[in-house]
């Protein structure tokens, strides 16, 4: 008997497949998140979509690396305004999604908050292994 050669592709980066599915849904969040702070939200699988919405009096952003992430010349994430800023509960620009593939997400609260921030992260999740993933660095993310 021959070898079956009509397998469908493994999931992955390149694979159009992993994108146009459904995605499986993931939800996660925050509700003390003080001035200063930052959380790290690993994700199981590699994002197709990632929506942060802020539900509190406070402003949060949204960025995908660490505010203390700085190599040789690179300005940072704040310094380099790396971010997306999403403004208080109720207001017009209260959440921000990306159409993005990522195996992560940081969030922080801006120093002069004066309360804590609560949030919440929905994300679209492909089959992709996160061990798929590269790092998202460079221009616009940390240069």
């Amino acid at each position: 008997m021959g070898r079956n050669t009509n397998s469908w592709p493994a999931p992955g980066l390149a694979n159009v497949g992993s994108y146009q599915v459904s995605g499986r849904p993931y939800i996660t969040g925050s509700t003390s998140l003080v001035a200063g702070a930052e959380n790290k939200l690993e994700f199981p699988y590699v994002t197709r979509t990632v929506t942060v919405v802020n539900h509190s009096s406070y402003p949060l952003r949204a960025h995908f690396n660490s505010t203390g992430s700085t190599k040789g010349g690179e300005k940072g994430v704040v310094t380099g305004v790396h971010y997306v800023e999403l403004n208080i509960s109720g207001g017009i620009d209260n959440s921000h999604t990306f159409n993005v593939k990522c195996k992560e997400i940081y969030v922080s609260a801006p120093s002069g908050n004066g309360g804590a921030v609560n949030y919440r992260v929905i994300a679209e999740l492909t089959g992709i292994s996160t061990n798929s993933m590269y790092p998202l660095t460079g221009s616009g993310l940390t240069l």
